[in-house]
């Protein structure tokens, strides 16, 4: 009787830390992991914003490109929702698990700082990725410039309206650098033409939803709105839907960001005027390519750019782009 008390007693305890261990698992790895006999040179992390985000499965799609031509194993990770604490403590069990170099995005956070400064300490190179954290220990920042991004959009607005125009911005997280980057760079250049004036700032959270939430809030409170800028990948989309549901006699001039199926659509369609568009496969194939040269001693600047552009419907027919993008000029 002893001995079978001691086994049911075991028994009790393997079952819940067996799921404790699975779904741990299922919660922070979104792939299986690198096992000894992989045939790799190296284990590379890309620590996504969320999972499920469009503008970061380009990210991965360009990253896994360059893993694959440098036989190189890239994990793509991240929470399944926009998650700061989790993404932090992602990074946290990455370096733990001794990978060969981590890409992620920068987070203005104390803790990030830390981490970033506890992989360096541990030999691991950490790289930032479509935000900066340039005061961390990171070896090098990969993306937009953003401040130059929101100064492009401000000249577009500037040069496709007429007349007296009060704007909204809705950005993706107040929190977040780029974002932040992005709004300062479109103040800049709004504040040359004393007929634009930004009457308020909304955050979205990143989802199509919060934008058309925010932008109908908006509509509400200031009638008079007669332009959008939406700063993050949804955003636009967020604020055609919210100005639908709103109803406004004229229809305000909408800027997007990026160029995902839906924005295009939109554009197509007459709802949306512009986007501002990155490049996120650029971003990610040359982020491996940055690290592995780290890996091979070569010498990495700290800071690299990608390229930035205006979409209009000019350059759009039946869904496919069919004109080159407008490059701004650098302020």
């Amino acid at each position: 009787m002893y001995y079978i008390k001691k086994i049911l007693l075991l028994i009790v305890f393997l079952i819940p830390l067996s799921l404790m261990l699975y779904f741990g698992k299922e919660t922070f790895y979104i792939e299986d992991q690198l096992t000894a006999g992989d045939p790799y040179d190296y284990h590379f992390v890309l620590i996504t914003e969320e999972v499920g985000n469009d503008y970061w499965r380009l990210i991965e799609q360009g990253a896994k490109e360059a893993a694959a031509e440098h036989n190189i194993y890239l994990e793509y990770i991240g929470p399944k929702v926009t998650d700061n604490d989790e993404r932090l403590a992602t990074l946290d069990r990455m370096i733990a698990a001794d990978v060969d170099g981590i890409i992620t995005k920068g987070m203005n956070d104390e803790i990030f700082s830390q981490l970033v400064q506890k992989a360096s300490n541990r030999g691991i190179p950490v790289a930032t990725i479509d935000t900066d954290n340039e005061k961390s220990d990171r070896q090098f920042y990969i993306g937009t410039d953003n401040y130059h991004a929101g100064f492009l959009a401000g000249q577009t607005l500037i040069e496709q309206t007429t007349g007296e125009q009060k704007v909204a911005v809705i950005i993706g997280l107040a929190t977040a650098q780029n974002q932040l980057e992005r709004l300062n760079g479109f103040q800049e250049a709004i504040a040359a033409s004393n007929r634009i004036e930004l009457v308020d700032v909304a955050e979205s959270n990143i989802t199509e939803l919060g934008a058309a939430q925010a932008t109908y809030e908006l509509l509400k409170v200031h009638s008079d709105i007669t332009a959008f800028l939406g700063t993050s990948a949804l955003d636009g989309i967020g604020i055609v839907q919210g100005i639908g549901e709103r109803e406004p006699d004229e229809r305000p001039y909408v800027i997007a960001f990026d160029i995902l199926p839906e924005t295009v659509e939109a554009i197509e369609k007459g709802n949306i005027d512009a986007t501002v568009v990155q490049y996120p496969e650029e971003m990610g194939k040359r982020s491996v390519e940055l690290m592995l040269k780290i890996h091979k001693n070569q010498t990495v600047n700290p800071i690299h750019y990608t390229d930035t552009g205006i979409v209009k419907a000019s350059h759009i027919h039946n869904g496919e782009l069919i004109a080159p993008i407008k490059e701004g000029e650098r302020p």
